[in-house]
């Protein structure tokens, strides 16, 4: 077993790595950039070394520099998180050229399938199901518009080296096309340094399932079940749940043991996660493998009782896994909000800034990761995630009564959060009832919806829509009682009054 693993990244989940490898034993290192120099991973780790600059470029997307610092601490492995460089082939190459252990898969793993169009042949290769597109990337906007005569409409234009919800666009008729096009090849570019585009049917209303799978190097590979992330915004997850509710034992068997299928035909190693679109008839279509620990991990945690960081490491240090397909059982349920710095009122802008009160929720099933403190100011260099909130119960209603409770709890002021959203989702039966899919804030979440919604919180009488409304308006009233350093009494006194206004209704739990 290693002694010591470098942490390369940032935020939440350098410290979730941190503390697994506290619990084993293990020293931990940690990088911090400039921007970060206040940061808790800092405190938590072992030894920390300083990433000179701020911008991701010069810190954590610096390879030569932090595998320097490996070889400086005599680490046996690095761990490369999420984002940044952990689908990076080459930092992984890096890693292997300088004997640190990667702890994730092979560079050429995460170069087949990190290409989209790779990872297609590869599960066609496994018998997985494809949407139906083109084989080959695109570079100029006349291919994808003779593939789109002879398919027509509607299209999702993808970046073939794209991750993350980056570089895609729905088209809908062909006067969009040529704008599009050039749009996703442009953020392509940017994103992932290529321009190259392949197309795919587009699915209405899909449910967005994934698997989380754990292979080992002695040829064994099993699942975890699923996650549900299918309430998005510009196709970047929000809320995630385990199990989905939408489905069946049978069809959770099915796709595991397609997800299996794939990442053995791929040679896949270590934790990775097969990600599908389920259409409403039932048919599930592969979209991509993820090479990395996802960010909604910790709800497959809560399910199965299995430690995914623990579950990394050990398989790269080379045992075999220790947990068979048999062994696998989902018990109860459990949701992923992220909370993140920013104002979903106004189309989810970033909302960065320094905390000047931050309360985090807690009681039993209730999880929250998160390096936020009271007066942390979230960088503008990085992503605006403030922390996650997990909530566990011993079924899906539970759980969302769990969720509703601890998001009264979460108290976060000084920047605008995604709370008052989450509380939102949490509180409208469509999702409650579980018959939502990725297109739900297009559907009841508008900014004409929102408008309208607060315009009618003063009405008279208890409906669902004034419900919703109030929910939305209570948090707001709260976020500004608090920034403006009143008393938690005077929100107490609010909240009262609203709950005596509108009477026992359920949207406020308890």
């Amino acid at each position: 077993m290693f002694k010591r693993i470098l942490v390369a990244n940032r935020g939440e989940i350098a410290l979730r790595v941190i503390r697994t490898c506290r619990e084993m034993g293990i020293e931990s290192v940690a990088v911090f950039s400039d921007a970060d120099s206040n940061a808790l991973h800092i405190v938590q780790s072992d030894f920390a070394e300083n990433l000179p600059g701020d911008t991701p470029a010069e810190t954590y997307l610096n390879i030569e520099r932090i595998i320097e610092i490996c070889k400086q601490y005599k680490v046996d492995a690095l761990h490369p998180g999420y984002g940044f460089l952990a689908e990076n082939p080459d930092f992984a190459q890096a890693c292997a050229d300088n004997r640190i252990k990667f702890i994730g898969p092979s560079p050429q793993a995460i170069r087949d399938l990190g290409n989209k169009l790779k990872a297609k042949e590869i599960a066609r290769s496994a018998g997985t199901p494809v949407v139906p597109g083109t084989d080959t990337a695109l570079t100029d906007v006349e291919a994808a518009t003779e593939f789109a005569t002879e398919a027509g409409f509607p299209l999702m234009l993808k970046a073939a080296a794209g991750g993350g919800g980056r570089g895609m666009r729905v088209v809908r008729n062909m006067d969009e096309l040529p704008r599009l096009f050039k749009s996703c090849q442009n953020e392509s570019v940017g994103a992932f340094g290529s321009d190259e585009i392949f197309i795919e049917r587009f699915v209405e209303n899909p449910k967005h399932i994934e698997f989380q799978i754990l292979a080992d190097s002695h040829g064994n590979c099993i699942h975890l079940g699923e996650r549900d992330c299918s309430i998005q915004r510009r196709h970047q997850k929000l809320i995630e749940e385990a199990p989905s509710p939408a489905l069946t034992p049978e069809l959770r068997a099915e796709m595991g043991a397609t997800a299996v299928a794939l990442a053995k035909a791929a040679g896949y190693e270590n934790a990775g996660t097969v990600e599908f679109l389920l259409d409403p008839g039932g048919n599930y279509y592969f979209m991509e493998m993820n090479t990395r620990l996802q960010v909604e991990h910790p709800v497959t945690e809560m399910v199965t009782f299995v430690d995914l960081v623990e579950q990394q490491i050990q398989i790269a240090a080379g045992e075999p896994l220790t947990i068979e397909q048999d062994d696998v059982v989902i018990r109860g349920w459990a949701f992923e909000a992220r909370i993140n710095a920013e104002d979903p009122m106004k189309g989810f802008v970033p909302a960065l800034g320094t905390l000047n009160r931050y309360i985090a929720p807690a009681g039993g099933g209730v999880r929250v990761d998160s390096c936020a403190y009271e007066g942390y100011a979230i960088p503008s260099h990085y992503d605006s995630m403030v922390g996650k909130l997990i909530a566990f119960g011993r079924t899906r209603e539970k759980a969302v009564n769990k969720m509703l409770r601890s998001l009264e709890e979460y108290i976060i002021t000084g920047v605008k959060t995604t709370i008052p959203f989450h509380h939102y989702v949490f509180s409208h039966p469509v999702f409650v009832n579980g018959e939502f899919h990725t297109g739900f804030i297009e559907e009841h979440f508008s900014d004409e919806q929102i408008r309208e919604m607060l315009r009618s919180t003063d009405a008279d009488g208890v409906s669902e829509h004034i419900a919703l409304a109030s929910a939305l308006k209570y948090y707001l009233e709260r976020t500004a009682l608090v920034s403006s350093n009143q008393q938690l009494d005077a929100v107490a006194s609010k909240r009262w009054k609203l709950v005596h206004r509108m009477g026992s209704t359920s949207f406020l739990p308890g």
